[in-house]
């Protein structure tokens, strides 16, 4: 599809929903027939050019697809006489209302589980395809195409309601974690997948167009933007990984950099702290060091111990202990991680590392072929099996 006319799709996608949902409630109706509205759009605009009026001529063909399945329902056939009466939107409406951060909460309901919340959430939001989904987290697409059929009806049976969010926590979630997905695949042969963190930082700026003072989604954006910023230096021409430390650092986005960092600056001075703010924080404090010798690791410790308190959890624990061996040495860390409950390759990974800075080698090499062994990410088996050869 031509670039220009898939990015206008995806950023109309969920303001033409909005005006289908708040004018004629049945998000499931109304979803499918926005998809189809896409899918019109996609197949006749590369061709005939993008109409002047994109968004109401998405509008219109949406509801007219929205007509037609009302009539098609033999369960409504009862009610063919209002639908009749209904007649096409006005060729050119220009709703004033943006209705994505609603959307946004009704895909991340909390009836749904957190696969199906993301899967909703790139389709009905994101404007992506049910192949795209599934090509991204390498599962089905009949999988994908599932989820989201059942999300749509616990969305219907729950009674949800159409209406601004008050609480976003479940929102920035779904947001992060499709960003930590695209960021480090959890499996495949690639580390990154730019669609999905591409995504996940379109979205999360929408929000924070619609709520510049919300501190949360300010870190949130920020810490995407300084992690994505590493992007093009975390792998070598042939997709190896690249760890952190050894990492060209001329090659990091420094636009990228410096908005995120303007971002942190900000939400830490005027909004009370968060999670994502803190996590946006370390993460500038890396960005910061021209050289992996430069990083201040005192500070880093110093924000994870503030991560601890204000969002624990066996992953923090796990960044928190690197931080501690920055600080204080390899075997204050190593100590520290045998407390650690958490079965996960990255505490071989870590374990190994903390092995080598010891200097016993042949243990860190055991950790290395079992970190290898537990992850389904190539690059990162390829690059954890090099570590198990040569330990340094």
């Amino acid at each position: 599809m031509n670039p220009e006319v898939e990015g206008l799709l995806r950023t109309l996608a969920p303001q033409v929903l909005g005006v289908l949902v708040r004018r004629h409630g049945q998000f499931d109706v109304c979803e499918d027939a926005v998809q189809e509205a896409l899918l019109g759009a996609a197949q006749q605009w590369p061709a005939d050019g993008i109409p002047d009026n994109p968004k109401g001529w998405l509008i219109t063909a949406a509801s007219r697809r929205w007509i037609e399945q009302y009539r098609s329902d033999t369960a409504r056939r009862q009610r063919e006489d209002k639908v009749v009466a209904l007649t096409p939107t006005p060729p050119d409406p220009v709703p004033a209302q943006d209705d994505t951060l609603t959307l946004l909460a009704l895909c991340c309901h909390e009836s749904l589980t957190t696969a199906s919340q993301i899967a909703l959430t790139l389709r009905a939001v994101g404007g992506l395809t049910t192949a795209e989904i599934a090509r991204a987290f390498l599962v089905p697409e009949a999988t994908v195409a599932q989820r989201i059929s059942r999300a749509k009806q616990k969305i219907k049976q729950s009674g949800a309601k159409f209406r601004p969010p008050q609480d976003l926590t479940a929102v920035l979630h779904v947001l992060y974690l499709i960003f930590t997905e695209g960021s480090t695949a959890s499996s495949g042969d690639d580390l990154v997948r730019v669609d999905l963190t591409a995504e996940a930082i379109r979205l999360t700026r929408q929000l924070h167009k619609r709520r510049p003072a919300d501190g949360e989604i300010t870190g949130l954006l920020a810490l995407m933007l300084l992690t994505d910023a590493r992007r093009p230096a975390r792998t070598d021409p042939h997709g190896a990984l690249i760890p952190l430390a050894d990492q060209d650092r001329g090659r990091w986005d420094t636009t990228a950099i410096a908005e995120g960092t303007t971002l942190i600056s900000t939400a830490l001075k005027t909004a009370q702290i968060g999670p994502y703010q803190l996590q946006a924080a370390i993460a500038a404090v890396h960005a910061d060091a021209k050289k992996a010798e430069d990083t201040d690791w005192h500070e880093i410790l110093g924000l994870y111990d503030l991560l601890t308190v204000t969002a624990p959890g066996p992953m923090v624990s796990l960044n928190r202990i690197v931080a501690v061996a920055m600080v204080h040495g390899p075997r204050r860390a190593l100590d520290e991680l045998s407390t650690l409950d958490l079965n996960h390759h990255r505490v071989h990974a870590v374990r190994a590392h903390l092995l080598d800075l010891q200097g016993e080698h042949d243990q860190a090499r055991q950790e290395y072929d079992k970190a290898a062994k537990l992850t389904l990410s190539a690059p990162e088996q390829r690059y954890l099996r090099s570590r198990s050869r040569h330990p340094r």
